[in-house]
């Protein structure tokens, strides 16, 4: 950032300061709460719903994977104990069915993970949208002025987290 930029910034954050010096009083009657999103993200119901389902959808496929995993060790441990023993052409076939095997196996994993983390975006999405609209409704039937998502403090006194994580209990 140039110098400009950092006077403009700096103009700014005194403006902000001398607005708010001016209007103590309102500023000291401003209700301001604070919500940690990755709280919510971890411990809400729906979270956790949400988690039981993408591990239920997931199961069979992640099974698969699980399968052809030990099928490859138990090929690869079977060339390395043979090798020797075998003849040249036997043992390119087997390297040679090793290697698709094992091309299939990182494009059903390639592909599980891409799936897996779409589905999962769109769980999360809802549940955002979700808990947005829960902050929503609190912060009105409370009389909130202000309820942040991020910062990098906050007093425990304006977290409204738990009543939050209590209000999406509710919600299917």
């Amino acid at each position: 950032m140039n110098v400009r930029g950092n006077l403009s910034t700096m103009r700014g954050f005194v403006t902000l300061l001398a607005a708010c010096a001016l209007s103590g009083a309102a500023w000291a009657e401003t209700k301001i709460g604070f919500v940690d999103t990755e709280r919510i993200m971890r411990e809400s119901a729906p979270a956790q719903r949400a988690e039981k389902k993408l591990q239920k959808e997931f199961e069979k496929k992640q099974q698969e994977l699980e399968r052809m995993g030990k099928q490859l060790q138990s090929m690869q441990e079977s060339l390395e104990k043979n090798a020797v023993t075998m003849s040249e052409s036997d043992r390119r076939a087997k390297d040679r069915e090793f290697g698709d095997l094992n091309r299939e196996f990182q494009r059903k994993k390639r592909d599980y993970g891409e799936e897996f983390n779409q589905r999962r975006n769109e769980e999360l999405a809802q549940i955002i949208e979700r808990a947005n609209r829960t902050i929503r409704q609190l912060a009105e039937a409370e009389k909130f002025d202000l309820v942040l998502q991020e910062a990098v403090y906050r007093s425990p006194r304006i977290d409204i987290t738990d009543k939050v994580l209590k209000a999406l209990v509710d919600i299917k």
